[in-house]
């Protein structure tokens, strides 16, 4: 089975250096896991009204009341964690902004 490779955005590493401990080794741990699978079992495919690109999926993983959001390209076998995010009070309201910067 070929890896993927993870990038993390630059300012997400930030958000992750904040997180309470035991949530950031769990963060940690989980980006670390989508080299071998970005699709793990309790991940989502997120529906965007902005089209996405040919080759790329926007998906979620849910840890707790975290989200980590990111965007599988399976052509560059890429993987660009794009916002780990609190919920609530996140509500996706900057997701399609999100996506379209990672673009």
């Amino acid at each position: 089975m070929s890896r993927y490779t993870v990038y993390v955005v630059p300012s997400e590493f930030q958000v992750i250096k904040r997180l309470p401990g035991n949530v950031r080794q769990r963060v940690k741990r989980a980006i670390d896991d989508l080299a071998a699978n970005p699709r793990p079992p309790g991940s989502k495919r997120l529906e965007v009204s902005e089209p996405e690109e040919l080759g790329c999926e926007n998906r979620r993983l849910r840890i707790d009341n975290w989200r980590v959001v990111y965007i599988v390209t399976d052509a560059q076998k890429t993987v660009d964690v794009v916002a780990v995010r609190k919920r609530p009070p996140y509500d996706y309201g900057d997701l399609a902004e999100l996506l379209r910067e990672q673009s």
